[in-house]
C-alpha cells in the first residue's frame, strides 16, 4: 500500500553502530562541523566523519588543489590538517556537542602510525567509530595499503587490538578489484568498509598547456562517480559479510535508497556539502518522502534488495 502517512523508521545500523538515519557527511567535505552548525542543527544528521587526522600536522599539496570537471570535481587537496594532538584539544570537543555520532578518520605512514593513532583516539570519549583512510590518491602513501587484501587485513588487524569501538574501512576504486580488499578488511576483524574514495583523474589548460591541478593530478568525486559507486557497493555487499557504507555522486534521497537498495546499510555525502550546505537535511527529508510515498516502514527493509 503507497501513501501511508505514517512516519517511516529511518534507523539503520553499521554493526555495532547504531544511526538514526543512514545519512553521514564524508570525511574531507565538512571540516570538523564548525562551519555547518551555523547552518542547522547536526543532531538530525547520521553521523559525522571528522577529515582525515594524521600523527603530525600537514600542509596538504600545492594549489591549485580543486577544480570543477563535467558532472563532479577534482581536487588534491593532499590531507592537510593540524595533526592529532590538535584535533583531540580543540576540535574533538566541539564535534561531541553535534549529537550524532562522530566518527574519526585517520590515516598512517606506516601500520604503526594507525595502530598510534587509534590508541590516542580510542582514549577519548565522545567517539562512535574511527574510519582507515587507506584510498587516498593524492599523498605519496595514501594508497599503499588499499591496494593489497594482506595489508590492509594487517592494519585492520592491529587497529583493531586498540579500539573498543567500530572500525571502518575506507576503499579505493582505483584497485583491480575492490572486493578482494573488503574481504582483507573482513579478515582482519573490520566492522565495516566505505566506499568510494575518488577516482585518480586529471584536468589539463589547454592554452597553458599545463595540468589544472598543483598535483598534477587529483581524486574525481561528485554525480559523474555514482554509477560507478554504485557498481561496486553492489559486488562488494555480496562479497563480504560485513556492512557496507555507500559514497559516491549523492545528491537527492532517491540516490540514497540506490545505494540501500544496492546492499548499502548507510551513505556518506560528500561532494554534495560544497554544491548545497543545505544538502544532508534535504536528502534525509526526500528519503523520508519516498518511504511515505512507497509504504516503506523501515529503510532497513531496503537495504540489499536490488531485484538483479
Amino acid at each position: 500500500m503507497t501513501g501511508t502517512t505514517l512516519s517511516p523508521d529511518l534507523r539503520t545500523s553499521i554493526g555495532a553502530l547504531d544511526l538514526a538515519n543512514p545519512v553521514l557527511v564524508a570525511s574531507g567535505t565538512f571540516a570538523y562541523g564548525r562551519e555547518m552548525a551555523r547552518l542547522y542543527d547536526l543532531s538530525i544528521l547520521g553521523g559525522i566523519v571528522s577529515k582525515t587526522i594524521t600523527e603530525l600536522p600537514r600542509a596538504g599539496n600545492p594549489p591549485p588543489r580543486v577544480c570543477e570537471t563535467a558532472g563532479g570535481m577534482l581536487n588534491a587537496i593532499g590531507l592537510p590538517n593540524p595533526g592529532v594532538d590538535v584535533f583531540l584539544r580543540e576540535a574533538l570537543p566541539e564535534l561531541r556537542q553535534a549529537g550524532c555520532p562522530v566518527i574519526v578518520n585517520i590515516a598512517g605512514e606506516t601500520t604503526e602510525g594507525y595502530v598510534r593513532l587509534a590508541a590516542r583516539v580510542a582514549r577519548e570519549e565522545g567517539v562512535a567509530a574511527v574510519e582507515l583512510n587507506v584510498s587516498c590518491p593524492n599523498v605519496s602513501y595514501g594508497l599503499d595499503f588499499g591496494t593489497a587484501p594482506s595489508r590492509v587485513e594487517q592494519v585492520v588487524r592491529r587497529v583493531k587490538e586498540e579500539c573498543p569501538f567500530p572500525v571502518i574501512a575506507k576503499l579505493s576504486p582505483n584497485v583491480t578489484d575492490v572486493t578482494e580488499i573488503a574481504r582483507g578488511v573482513e579478515q582482519g576483524g573490520g566492522d565495516a568498509v566505505s566506499l568510494i574514495n575518488t577516482i585518480r583523474g586529471m584536468a589539463i589548460d589547454p592554452r597553458k598547456r599545463k595540468p589544472v591541478l598543483g598535483n598534477v593530478t587529483g581524486g574525481l568525486s561528485g554525480p559523474a562517480v555514482k554509477p560507478v559507486a554504485l557498481a561496486m557497493v553492489w559486488k562488494t555487499s555480496r562479497s563480504v559479510r560485513i556492512p557496507v557504507v555507500g559514497i559516491g555522486g549523492i545528491m537527492t534521497g532517491t540516490d540514497v535508497v540506490e545505494f540501500l537498495l544496492a546492499g548499502a546499510s548507510a551513505i556518506q555525502i560528500g561532494t554534495g556539502n560544497f554544491v548545497d550546505p543545505w544538502v544532508a537535511p534535504r536528502v534525509i527529508s526526500e528519503l523520508r518522502e519516498f518511504c511515505i510515498q512507497e509504504g516503506i516502514g523501515s529503510v532497513r527493509s531496503l537495504i540489499g534488495e536490488l531485484k538483479a
